[in-house]
């Protein structure tokens, strides 16, 4: 019989995943996706900060007062977000997580934080604050009030982690999409490569690159939903964890990388950098690659890129 792809959808980590795998029949492939399902449940476990008996819980309630022995895996990804941070200058931070939300985009709000508020708000947040004991496999939290999160990183180490058990398990092809987050391998079952559409935040309905995409992951980050007008200026929900400022300027960045993890930690931190720093910051990193939608509606892209506009 002939390989042809199968998709389910299903909610995890509180966001839609579509796992797509391509195999003989609908037994194989159904056998497949519970495999990387379980893979995902198994990391939301360890690194969800919501379920208070998750590795990552434990080291939020001691911040401040004891080291945490946690397994290899979290204290490997706690270590690889700590040198993202360094490589964004603090532009992406997992213990953004200790912010105050003191900005809200429901539209509830009236008028914008105090600086006294917002200055506040950040006090407990900084990566150097993490010390890891690699001996030990300890992680520990210096202030009271610490806490780390995976928002930004999660699903696409999930996304990827699932992927590699899957590949190893024999699948030759198929792509994982986290809500936005696609991670891809092998080829369409007619041998050409997988394709990712890119839309215009300015017009949704309006798709202006199709670009091929060869086992690797990209990942869009997009702040058109959610934000709030001040003085005729928009703040956005993606929040820099330095000052406590809402990103602006930018409306729509789009990462290209070999593994999700990466790309989706560097979505965020473009948005947070802005234009000029975050491509620089691309442009010197190998193998990686980004298109920026401003809210002017301009479309700047990273040095290697090449796609035909649609």
């Amino acid at each position: 019989m002939a390989q042809q792809p199968y998709k389910r959808t299903l909610k995890l980590m509180g966001s839609r995943f579509e796992i797509t795998v391509v195999a003989k029949d609908s037994i194989v492939a159904n056998k497949h996706i519970d495999t990387a399902v379980a893979e995902i449940s198994r990391i939301e476990k360890l690194i969800s900060s919501w379920d208070a008996n998750s590795q990552t819980s434990e080291i939020n309630r001691n911040a401040g007062v004891s080291p945490v022995k946690v397994s290899p895996e979290l204290f490997e990804l706690i270590a690889r977000s700590i040198k993202i941070s360094q490589l964004t200058d603090g532009a992406f931070d997992i213990t953004y997580a200790s912010m105050d939300k003191i900005w809200k985009f429901d539209g509830s709000m009236t008028q914008m934080p105090s600086e006294e508020e917002i200055n506040a708000s950040v006090a407990k947040v900084g990566f150097q604050n993490i010390f890891l004991d690699r001996e030990n496999s300890t992680v520990f939290l210096k202030m009271k009030g610490m806490k780390i999160g995976f928002g930004a990183i999660g699903k696409g180490y999930a996304a990827d982690k699932a992927k590699a058990l899957l590949i190893s398990k024999g699948v030759a092809s198929g792509i994982i999409n986290a809500s936005g987050d696609m991670n891809t391998w092998g080829k369409q079952p007619n041998g050409e490569d997988w394709k990712i559409a890119i839309t215009n935040p300015m017009n949704k309905n309006k798709v202006f690159a199709l670009l091929p995409i060869t086992d690797g992951a990209v990942v869009t980050s997009g702040n058109y939903e959610k934000y709030v007008n001040f003085q005729g200026k928009r703040y956005t929900h993606i929040i820099d964890p330095r000052t406590g400022y809402p990103s602006s300027g930018i409306i729509s960045v789009t990462v290209f990388a070999p593994k999700a993890e990466l790309a989706d930690a560097l979505a965020t931190s473009v948005f947070v950098m802005g234009k000029e720093t975050g491509l620089d910051r691309i442009n010197q990193l190998p193998g990686i690659e980004c298109i920026i939608i401003d809210d002017k509606g301009n479309i700047t892209k990273s040095k290697n890129i090449e796609f035909d506009k649609l």
